[in-house]
């Protein structure tokens, strides 16, 4: 009796494993969203998106990385060292194309369009104190350009070309997050900062509610001499404390990126999230309030991945 029972236990342990190695599994995906500095619009946008996707996503574990933004994302994506990504319109270009200067050494073929979301604003703040009121006077005074051969960075030097200007014509250039810059010029070490980032930056609020600011406009034929994927924009009066008047700047829009070793089911479920969440995205950050359904191809760069093209379809966006 006993010797019966217990092969008739050996049997059932056996039948129990072979059932449970023939039901399907369902593995964990794991999605990193690179963003850019904690001050930034990148990370708080990363981070809605990380807890809309840990949600709505079946299987999916997420995280959010902080990082020196649209150059080195994008050389992340192309290493696997990420799953999605933010980043300027015209570094994604460069990436594409392969652009040594820009931080690509070579083009980085593995990148594919998830959306195009929010412009970035180029934002140039100066101290009251400095004496800076317009473009011209940035002339012989310091100024932070974002760090080096970031997305911000990039803004920067193709500004100052389209003004006939170059670093050469400030006094000092630092090559600083915005943060960082902040504090320089409370600190009365810097006089200007110039960041490219969505209307609200904390870092620039932060500025405004600690000392008198000037928003620097950049002259009409500046943008016109910039051309695509520059266009022109406004920041509004009041946008930040003591700014009284409308500002003329230029923006670039931001594209969401992947590469094209995640699997086209995660990428279309990135996308439909996406556009299916967008309160809770503009929670995270206002600037999500500009991100449009109907604007997603708009300029798209590169490719885009089949997950999302299928999701576009189905929105009869293409």
């Amino acid at each position: 009796m006993i010797n019966i029972n217990r092969r008739s236990l050996v049997t059932l342990m056996a039948a129990t494993a072979m059932s449970l190695s023939m039901a399907p599994a369902k593995a964990s995906e794991f999605v990193n969203i690179l963003t850019g500095g904690t001050s930034g619009v990148y990370y708080p946008l990363g981070v809605g998106l990380s807890k809309i996707y840990a949600e709505k996503i079946d299987g999916v574990r997420t995280q959010v990385q902080s990082t020196k933004a649209s150059v080195e994302n994008l050389n992340l994506l192309q290493q696997g060292k990420g799953e999605l990504a933010l980043a300027l319109g015209d570094s994604v270009k460069l990436a594409w194309e392969g652009d040594p200067e820009a931080g690509f050494k070579a083009p980085l073929d593995k990148l594919r369009g998830i959306a195009a979301v929010y412009p970035n604003y180029i934002q140039i703040v100066a101290s009251k104190e400095s004496g800076i009121r317009n473009f011209a006077d940035l002339n012989g005074k310091s100024l932070s350009v974002g760090a080096a051969k970031s997305g911000t960075e990039l803004n920067a030097r193709k500004i100052f070309s389209a003004a006939g200007m170059s670093y050469d014509d400030l006094s000092k250039t630092e090559y600083l997050p915005f943060a960082e810059s902040v504090e320089l010029i409370k600190n009365r070490q810097l006089d200007a900062t110039l960041q490219s980032a969505g209307l609200g930056v904390s870092s620039i609020k932060d500025l405004s509610t600690s000392i008198d600011i000037q928003m620097v406009a950049v002259p009409e034929d500046v943008v016109k001499a910039l051309g695509a994927p520059y266009i022109a924009a406004t920041i509004p009066a009041g946008t930040y404390n003591g700014q009284d008047a409308d500002v003329s700047t230029v923006a670039v829009v931001n594209f969401l990126v992947t590469h094209s070793d995640v699997s086209d089911e995660l990428a279309y479920q990135m996308t439909k999230q996406l556009f299916e969440n967008l309160p809770e995205l503009e929670a995270a950050h206002k600037a999500a309030t500009q991100i449009k359904l109907e604007n997603a191809l708009n300029g798209m760069p590169l490719p885009l991945h089949p997950g999302a093209e299928r999701y576009y379809k189905e929105k009869g966006l293409m």
